[in-house]
């Protein structure tokens, strides 16, 4: 069966450096088939509490089966296959399946709507949708009927579903049966199929946030995936005996198919799948990676979890805290300006080691971190330093759909809170007359799936055109403003980034979300505010304030006490002219099923400010409230109009 791979075009190419390397991740998993089989575990998996384990073997005849099932049902080189669910090794073993048939994978959130399904689904052509239980499956048959081209859906986890009976469906289980079954008939097929592809062949179809409007299907190629893969595998410093974890709620997001797929690929690292995303942090603590690229929001949550179980310890803990985190602070200041602590330093955080850090890294599930990456959007500079003070070396990467790994910190030395890393090797960036980052490699995507307006649109020639304000620096590290389309200037002539005030709002352990309003026809600075409802809840517990739902507690005084302090704190941080000067508390946090947040937790602006424009004309306009109407949907199915009155507030400063 193996001969089948000793072709010209074999699982493994010469590279450019002259190391033998895969040029297709299908090819990567039969090299490391080969060269580890039953003798080494990929893949772990929680479920009921216990950690199932899987080897290469395993991995390998789970794809082989799904692989040659799919081509049993008609898949053809470069059809599309959509996957739509929460993260688990059926995720990854789909990926590779579809890609090993020569087919493309096209990713979808699994928290997305039925319309916003039917959308990616109808756009890219997608024949064969792939689900993991039954509230995926829910949505698939509510939109069938609008989806002529649709032949299958099938499911992985077949809980709650004895009484559907539809055609459309079918199980894993059986799916893999027919593969089998077909392995009989066309031995070598599977391995045949991985060895005619190609690193220029589309791996993946990505659809974009869509922050400005429908999303764009990118098309990602083998090459493109694989070249940022061994360019986070070499900046994290990820070992075939480093520990991974699948991220919930990033299915869909290219950072995770660069974080796990390729890089575990790459290298053998084991990817860990936790019991369910609200177990995440839990299952986490358990196996506590070695190398992490988290989203923005979850670093802030991280460090927001930390400071308000700090709200809740006894005196003694507190004290602790209040005294060895400035000593953190202090020589994470040291390492940042490249200096040495000396040796008393060095003695009081090795004592705050003992005592805290290693306790609050731990909770995070960060213990064995070498060296932790964000990206996907700003972090504020506050969260970078909070890390580093308890000993987790955080730092950034500048990763694009479209134009994968552009740059990252590599090392603790390397880390730069302002910059988001240095320029990966192979990739070239500029800066337009108007400060927008362009960007020239060989890991770009190769187009926009039936859209060759916005292809075209997004190219300059063979540059990327980003959208995203930023500039290099001497050092050739990237400075990333926000989005060109984002930064403001307000009628006093004074510029600003309401990313950057936003991400220190998050920082703060009471604030959730925030959307920085203030343009051209505008003299200041405003801010409509979610609070933290779980971190409030539990300070009006501890201060015997009491109430009933989110809009209550967001609505009382007291918070709203607490919140201007918060917001008082970062203008101490700003520019005059960038300083809040009114906020209101808002009744409900943003959601992205309210289309108010991409599906990677992006604010989408635009739409949040048009949603609440009768907010923010009160705010300008000098009233005192805003009224503001929510449709509520009763259990009998009828509806109703519920209005809320938010209070607009000054943000004075304390003397």
């Amino acid at each position: 069966m193996m001969s089948q791979l000793k072709k010209p075009n074999s699982h493994v190419v010469v590279g450019k450096d002259d190391v033998v390397v895969a040029d297709t991740v299908p090819k990567l998993l039969i090299r490391n088939y080969e060269k580890w089989s039953d003798s080494a575990v990929v893949m772990r998996r929680k479920t009921r509490g216990i950690w199932e384990e899987f080897t290469w073997k395993d991995y390998y005849l789970e794809v082989k089966h799904l692989s040659l099932g799919l081509v049993y049902l008609g898949l053809k080189f470069g059809d599309r296959v959509a996957i739509l669910g929460d993260i688990d090794p059926e995720w990854h073993w789909s990926q590779l399946a579809i890609q090993a048939a020569g087919g493309i994978s096209v990713q979808l959130y699994p928290d997305s709507s039925p319309p916003e399904v039917k959308y990616i689904i109808d756009h890219s052509d997608s024949k064969i949708l792939l689900v993991n239980d039954q509230e995926q499956i829910d949505k698939a048959l509510q939109i069938k009927d609008e989806l002529p081209k649709l032949n299958k859906v099938i499911y992985w986890d077949p809980k709650g579903l004895w009484g559907y009976e539809d055609h459309i469906l079918m199980s894993f289980k059986e799916l893999q049966q027919l593969g089998k079954d077909h392995e009989k008939s066309d031995g070598g097929l599977f391995e045949e199929n991985i060895g005619w592809g190609k690193g220029s062949d589309v791996a993946n179809l990505y659809y974009t946030s869509g922050t400005t409007g429908l999303p764009k299907g990118a098309m990602v190629t083998q090459a493109s995936l694989l070249s940022s893969g061994r360019r986070l595998v070499k900046a994290l410093g990820i070992t075939e005996e480093d520990n991974l974890v699948a991220i919930p709620h990033v299915e869909g997001n290219i950072m995770e198919d660069i974080m796990i797929t390729c890089s575990h690929l790459l290298v053998g690292a084991v990817v860990n799948y936790a019991e369910e995303p609200e177990t995440f942090q839990e299952d986490s603590m358990e196996i506590s990676p070695h190398a992490i690229a988290y989203v923005p929001r979850q670093w802030e949550g991280i460090v927001r979890m930390a400071k308000v179980r700090m709200l809740d310890a006894d005196f003694l803990e507190r004290l602790v805290y209040d005294l060895f985190l400035p000593v953190g602070y202090r020589t994470a200041d040291f390492h940042y300006y490249g200096k040495r602590p000396n040796f008393l330093w060095r003695l009081l955080h090795s004592i705050g080691n003992m005592m805290l850090f290693k306790s609050l890294r731990d909770r995070g599930g960060l213990n064995k971190c070498k060296l932790g990456l964000s990206g996907s959007a700003m972090l504020g500079p506050d969260v970078f330093r909070y890390m580093n003070a308890i000993g987790i070396s955080l730092g950034s990467m500048y990763c694009l759909t479209e134009a994968g790994v552009v740059s990252s910190h590599t090392h603790a030395g390397t880390i730069k809170y302002e910059t988001v890393g240095t320029i990966s090797p192979g990739v070239e960036v500029r800066v337009s007359d108007e400060g927008e980052l362009r960007i020239k490699s060989d890991r770009l995507f190769r187009e926009y799936y039936n859209n060759p307006e916005a292809t075209k649109k997004a190219m300059d020639g063979r540059w990327y055109c980003t959208g995203d304000a930023g500039y290099v620096d001497d050092d050739g590290d990237v400075i990333f403003y926000d989005r060109l389309e984002d930064l403001r200037e307000l009628a006093t002539g004074a510029k600003y980034s309401p990313q950057y005030i936003e991400s220190r709002l998050r920082f703060r352990p009471y604030i959730k979300d925030a959307i920085i309003l203030g343009d051209k026809e505008k003299d200041y600075v405003s801010a409509i505010i979610n609070i933290d409802f779980d971190n409030v809840g539990k300070w009006a517990e501890n201060h015997s304030i009491p109430y009933t739902t989110f809009v209550d507690l967001s609505q009382k005084e007291e918070i709203a006490k607490l919140l201007k302090e918060e917001t008082q704190r970062i203008n101490r941080l700003l520019p005059e002219p960038a300083r809040i000067k009114k906020y209101v508390l808002l009744h409900k946090e943003f959601d992205a099923d309210d289309a108010e947040l991409t599906r990677t937790k992006k604010l989408r602006r635009e739409f949040v400010e048009q949603r609440y424009r009768e907010i923010i004309s009160a705010i300008y306009e000098g009233e005192k409230e805003a009224s503001i109407g929510a449709t509520v949907k009763y259990r009998d199915g009828r509806t109703g109009l519920i209005k809320t009155a938010l209070k607009i507030r000054l943000v004075e400063e304390i003397s």
